[in-house]
């Protein structure tokens, strides 16, 4: 199966201008979620076992990961304490004993963004607009427009009502995939220091694994 095509999200200007080489890229899916396949847990149960405490201290000098926290304390984020995902994945491994399978979108996006460095997010198609792009937040707005309020000024991923997501990875509930999801937008936030490739190899690893 060829891989989907990749678009690129709209951005606005004062963005563009402050943040060079930021960019969101995203790629349309056919299908939804489940139960992961075997060969899904297998990789897992793989990559849980590469993940030692030394692995994630080298992880953070690694070009990708350390590009997300540069870009995390451009925009006021403390990356030791709100984690870049990359990271709370290997944390999480570390604290948990192993990666657990949860279902084939959220067993795609851990795969994907360990291998790559690269965070992913999923929408359900039928339930954002067709254009879907980066803006800061005004006042008094609500995280896929019913969900929690947020603070003004925040770099979102939005489309032409509401705020969808933040760059942490949270999805607005009302916006994400869901058991009855039959079509899907998975995003990526390019940051500066992280090469078109890497973004590239992310989404289409969620989209492969994911249409199996």
């Amino acid at each position: 199966m060829p891989d989907p095509d990749l678009e690129r999200g709209w951005m606005h200007q004062e963005l563009a201008e402050e943040f060079p080489g930021l960019g969101l890229w995203l790629v349309r899916v056919e299908g939804g979620s489940g139960r992961s396949p075997e060969i899904v847990r297998r990789r897992l149960r793989q990559l849980a076992n590469r993940i030692t405490g030394g692995h994630v201290i080298h992880m953070r000098q690694d070009p990708v990961p350390w590009a997300y926290r540069v870009f995390w304390r451009q925009i006021g984020i403390d990356p030791d304490t709100d984690r870049t995902p990359v990271e709370q994945i290997a944390l999480d491994r570390l604290r948990d004993g192993g990666l657990p399978s949860r279902n084939l979108l959220d067993d795609a996006i851990t795969i994907a963004t360990f291998e790559t460095g690269v965070p992913v997010i999923a929408f359900d198609a039928d339930l954002v607009g067709k254009a879907i792009g980066l803006r800061t937040t005004g006042e008094r707005e609500l995280l896929g427009g019913g969900g929690r309020p947020l603070s003004s000024g925040q770099i979102v991923v939005a489309d032409e009502h509401n705020p969808l997501a933040l760059l942490s990875g949270e999805v607005a509930h009302e916006r994400g995939v869901r058991r009855a999801t039959a079509r899907m937008v998975l995003g990526a936030v390019q940051v500066k220091g992280v090469p078109l490739i890497s973004v590239e190899e992310a989404l289409w690893t969620v989209a492969d694994t994911v249409t199996g």
